[in-house]
């Protein structure tokens, strides 16, 4: 009888589907918001088969065959050199650099993908080699750079990119003390402290520099083209950038290079980071993070100097930093980035893409790893609101620190004027996110579409210097994309450090991470 019953009874209600929750502001919701997020990553990241992963490699083998030829002809390059290779573009918020600087290059229209190369024109990796920065006079964040201290070879190699006191050229000012004594008779004394002053390497006497030699080069390869070989399209220069878009087969490749100073270990002036709690303690070592740092040929927005002051960057640690954020944190901050590139790019503000890559670390540190990483179809778009509104704050206070030196204000340039407007495009994307991340799907799907159309044409009408002879790829170049495809497949969205011996340019050695190729 109770069986009976039970099988006449009513059943209790299936439970409720949880419903997604809403944005108050836009009245979206975060699935929506999420879903959107989601097929703009894949979008963005396009297909990257056998043939664009040799496209890459043989780009690649050009830049590190050109910057081989410059060590060789003007001798002032490491011997043995080791570059950061980023991946993205300058434009993309890899570096903290003034956005008035970087050139106007748009995805599809211009190129199909970008990197950022640093190159060291000083390697200060002996930790016996003493080095002055001199950071008397400037703002944080921001050092000059002497040379006084090291050995006459490396004094005699870069005296043309130095300058003294006065402001002339090293031998220029040399000539101009030995007059003074013969008038005087004095000597001054090398303990004073002004004994360490002068010879300050000059950023804007090395980024001049480097334009010259790397166009002499480029130049050098254009004159004895070979098929198989890319072609450089354009070389231009933008502020202390030397950009270059390579043809490479059916795709164009863009490289923003640019000279830096390297150094192993951590300077002093950043060393309260080391003892502070983060996100990424317990993922990686503290050696990993903290294995060199940069000087970027690239001076305070508030009155620097272009001639003497270099901005200190952290780069190798953020590629350590960038393996511990959880994937919809990385999700939402790629979705933003694309929402507010354009909005972004004109007028160029005195705000960059560097300044949401800061907030993104901030927050990693802030937030419970838990929420940052929770499977939720709602997270992505939940964190994606959460990074536009952190910035909306920081514009209107002005006040964005640096992640590695807090007490460098990042915004402190800003005008009241520019802040306002940077605030008033912030809002208008917030007030209705899905429409901006709709107008930056179909911008990723333009580039896209465009790239195809122009491989068709240049399938028909391209130069067979373009592509490989008769068509066919030979097995050594499939075995070789094969390899690459792997690497790529194991190591998503990872930065590439290379080792290059310039005396056989034909053996680059990658390191991924801590693993060597």
């Amino acid at each position: 009888m109770e069986s009976l019953m039970s099988a006449v009874a009513p059943r209790s209600p299936a439970p409720a589907k949880k419903l997604s929750e809403v944005d108050f502001r836009s009245g979206a919701t975060l699935e929506q918001l999420s879903a959107q997020v989601s097929e703009l990553v894949v979008l963005e990241q396009g297909e990257f088969g056998d043939q664009t992963a040799l496209e890459v490699h043989t780009a690649k083998d050009f830049i590190f065959n050109m910057l081989g030829l410059v060590q060789k002809v003007d001798q002032r390059l490491p011997v043995a050199n080791e570059y950061l290779l980023l991946s993205g573009g300058a434009r993309e918020g890899v570096l903290d650099l003034n956005p008035e600087d970087l050139g106007d290059y748009a995805r599809g229209a211009d190129f199909d993908l970008d990197f950022t190369l640093l190159v060291p024109a000083l390697k200060l990796h002996d930790r016996n080699q003493p080095v002055t920065l001199d950071m008397r006079h400037s703002p944080p964040c921001h050092s000059w750079l002497s040379l006084r201290l090291c050995d006459s070879n490396v004094l005699s190699r870069w005296s043309v990119c130095c300058q003294e006191e006065n402001g002339l050229p090293p031998e220029e000012d040399e000539e101009e003390e030995e007059d003074e004594e013969m008038g005087k008779g004095s000597i001054p004394s090398l303990g004073s402290p002004q004994s360490l002053d002068g010879c300050y390497f000059s950023p804007s006497l090395v980024t001049d520099w480097f334009w010259g030699v790397v166009s002499e080069a480029v130049e050098e390869l254009r004159r004895s083209p070979q098929r198989g070989i890319p072609t450089p399209e354009r070389l231009e220069r933008n502020g202390p950038l030397t950009t270059i878009i390579l043809q490479a087969g059916s795709s164009r490749v863009l490289y923003d290079l640019l000279p830096v100073v390297s150094f192993r270990g951590w300077p002093a002036v950043a060393q309260g980071w080391l003892t502070a709690n983060h996100f990424w303690d317990g993922k990686i070592t503290e050696e990993e993070a903290i294995s060199g740092f940069y000087l970027l040929p690239c001076c305070s927005p508030l009155g620097g100097r272009p001639d003497r002051e270099w901005r200190l960057a952290f780069s190798r640690s953020e590629v350590q930093l960038k393996k511990c954020i959880p994937f919809p944190m990385a999700q939402a901050f790629q979705a933003a980035k694309a929402v507010l590139s354009r909005i972004l790019a004109r007028p160029r503000t005195g705000l960059s893409l560097y300044h949401l890559r800061t907030l993104l670390f901030w927050a990693c540190d802030r937030l419970p790893a838990a929420y940052l990483s929770c499977p939720d179809a709602d997270t992505p778009g939940r964190l994606l609101l959460g990074l536009l509104d952190d910035l909306a704050h920081c514009i209107l206070g002005k006040n964005c620190p640096n992640y590695f030196l807090p007490q460098c204000n990042m915004l402190e340039h800003l005008s009241d004027g520019q802040a306002l407007l940077v605030a008033r495009k912030l809002a208008h994307v917030r007030s209705d996110p899905s429409e901006h991340l709709r107008a930056a799907l179909d911008q990723a799907q333009q580039a896209g579409q465009l790239k195809k159309e122009l491989t068709g044409t240049s399938n028909g009408h391209g130069s067979p210097g373009h592509q490989p002879a008769n068509g066919i790829i030979s097995p050594s170049e499939d075995k070789l994309a094969q390899r690459l495809q792997q690497l790529v497949t194991e190591n998503p969205g990872k930065s590439i450090s290379v080792f290059l011996n310039p005396d056989d340019v034909t053996r680059p050695h990658f390191r991924i991470d801590d693993k060597f190729y």
